[in-house]
């Protein structure tokens, strides 16, 4: 088994390359290093990825995935690379559509002239938009995005069901609910405001505080890829949550705790985009993926505050 991670040197990429590299898997990487945030955090991120091992190639999705998929002979792809983010979708819409529609494209046409390869890909909670029904199950209609970051999540699932349909590739989805923990993004929520608090600077919470997101931890996500990756299911989307939704306000009360400092808070109007809830129904991924998340918010936030003292103070 030769696993291709794309994003390996982003968040959810890193954590996911090094755990199958942990459970004996060969692993390589691609990265293309995108200034969204951080580049001096990504390549962090890839160095630590080198004590495993690992070796992040750089260069698109688009300009990277064949000439690896045929050099290395890579058996199967766990596509995590994407342009991530909704309120900076407003911004730079074009970033949207040239890494997640046009990179998932390079995807599927790599896989349909390699039919034997395995592909996870990464979608997000965000295709489920303007849906109210809570929790958010598979069978929901997901046809009312509220942003376009969810709307080219939505596009790369048709897609993919377009593409299984027509050359029977194995393709499965995995739509993730707000990830968070050691080397995360600094765009987050949760990253931002600990960074506010040990600043001493004023927080701002959109929404007036009825904003609640199922924050699911990074260890969990990665459990949940693993068994997407071992599956039988030839195509399918499934949840990865952890199936209990919380206030802004109880995120901000464990920073607190693990950072040992006050927040100031400021409440906002919220950007367009945002939606007021997210919640994962688990039932399908539990019983195919074997998915059971087990990090509490408490807990993982903890982890986390424990990384960004050692990494930044």
């Amino acid at each position: 088994m030769t696993i291709l991670v794309t994003g390996a040197a982003g968040f959810i990429g890193f954590h996911t390359a090094k755990r199958l590299v942990e459970e004996g898997k060969r692993v390589i990487g691609l990265d293309n290093f995108s200034p969204y945030y951080s580049v001096s955090l990504k390549r962090d991120r890839a160095r630590e990825l080198q004590k495993y091992g690992i070796l992040v190639c750089e260069a698109s999705v688009q300009d990277g995935i064949r000439q690896l998929v045929e050099k290395e002979q890579v058996t199967h792809i766990i596509h995590l690379a994407a342009q991530a983010g909704v309120r900076y979708s407003l911004q730079d819409p074009d970033a949207y559509i040239r890494s997640n529609i046009d990179g998932f494209l390079s995807v599927l046409e790599t896989v349909r002239t390699h039919p034997y390869i395995v592909t996870v890909w990464a979608s997000s909670s965000s295709v489920y938009g303007l849906n109210p029904t809570t929790p958010f199950s598979e069978k929901d209609r997901t046809d009312s995005p509220a942003n376009l970051y969810g709307a080219t999540k939505k596009a790369n699932e048709a897609m993919a069901h377009a593409y299984h349909h027509l050359f029977g590739v194995v393709l499965r989805g995995l739509r993730f609910f707000t990830v968070y923990g050691p080397w995360g993004r600094p765009d987050m929520a949760y990253f931002l405001f600990a960074d506010k608090i040990m600043k001493g600077e004023t927080i701002e919470v959109y929404g007036q505080g009825r904003f609640r997101r199922d924050f699911t931890y990074i260890d969990d996500i990665v459990d949940g890829i693993c068994g997407a990756l071992e599956g039988s299911n030839p195509y399918a989307i499934y949840n990865l949550g952890n199936s209990h939704p919380e206030k802004v306000e109880e995120l901000i009360a464990c920073l607190e705790s693990s950072l040992g400092k006050k927040a100031k808070i400021k409440f906002v109007d919220g950007p367009p985009g945002e939606i007021d809830e997210t919640w994962a129904d688990l039932q399908l991924s539990k019983q195919e993926l074997g998915f059971s998340p087990k990090i509490s918010l408490s807990e993982g936030i903890n982890r986390f505050c424990d990384w960004y003292c050692s990494y930044y103070c």
